[in-house]
């Protein structure tokens, strides 16, 4: 289970990112969250694995305060943490194979990593994991050779061969169109589901959160303001945690794309006929 306790997060320019968060998150459970741009999100995922140094407050991932470990403690410790970015932040000129394998680095010696020499269960745990995504049969491609969706399955199956307790996502789906976004929430909640692990989405698209999230927090100027279930999420919510002007834009925008599918898949019917 994950806890935090109170986490907040000022900047040196007196910036507060973060407010007091206080939530918990057992086993299995898949969060949302959703929230302005500016709102914390980002911050919060980043404060959790210290990619962001929390300014005060507990980090908790079982019986351990991730935010009081010395820097050789949080290398053993972001073992248990799977990161996937927005950005896939892939070694390009690797391949598929290499760099799911790169998920392992934690555990394997440095001269093992540096010649590419993972342990046999190792590069069989990573054909597993990449059957699992549906990239088998790319295992040998450079990565900069895949599409948006095919980069971010490989961040999916790189996160899941450190053997994580927690998955944190940043915003898996900013880069993707409607239909791979589906797609790619559709295998992280699947994959979440599997292994009864816990997971954190910072996630911008509304109805998507809605669809696929078992719970939603929201965030506002670094404080929670809406902890629960997608159901619950009412205009008069949407607007409490994005302001009035905010969420209307952001619905006119969801109408505009909607029918943009729908037109795009009317004359895709035509043509078929």
């Amino acid at each position: 289970m994950l806890q935090l306790d109170a986490l907040s997060k000022t900047y040196k320019t007196g910036d507060a990112a973060l407010k007091n968060v206080s939530l918990r998150v057992p086993k299995g459970q898949i969060v949302g969250l959703i929230g302005p741009s500016g709102a914390g999100k980002s911050t919060l995922i980043r404060c959790i694995n210290r990619l962001v140094e929390p300014s005060s407050g507990k980090v908790l991932l079982g019986d351990v305060d991730l935010a009081a470990l010395g820097a050789r403690q949080l290398r053993q410790q972001r073992r248990r943490i799977g990161m996937i970015f927005q950005e896939y932040a892939l070694v390009e000129r690797l391949t598929v194979m290499e760099n799911v394998l790169s998920g392992r680095l934690g555990y394997v010696p440095f001269w093992r990593s540096w010649l590419r020499r993972f342990p046999p269960d190792d590069i069989r745990n990573a054909f597993r994991l990449l059957d699992r995504v549906g990239l088998l049969e790319h295992a040998d491609k450079r990565a900069d050779a895949l599409s948006g969706g095919q980069r971010q399955r490989v961040g999916i199956a790189r996160a899941l061969a450190q053997e994580p307790e927690l998955l944190l996502v940043d915003e898996p789906t900013a880069s993707l169109d409607p239909k791979t976004s589906r797609q790619i929430m559709r295998l992280l909640t699947e994959i979440c589901e599997e292994r009864g692990l816990p997971a954190i989405v910072n996630i911008h698209d509304v109805p998507l959160a809605q669809q696929f999230m078992q719970r939603i927090v929201g965030l506002r100027a670094g404080q929670v303001v809406f902890d629960g279930p997608p159901e619950q999420l009412t205009e008069n919510v949407l607007t409490t945690i994005y302001g009035a002007e905010d969420w209307n834009a952001m619905r006119r925008g969801d109408e505009e794309q909607a029918e943009a599918e729908a037109d795009a898949a009317r004359r895709l019917e035509a043509i078929a006929r």
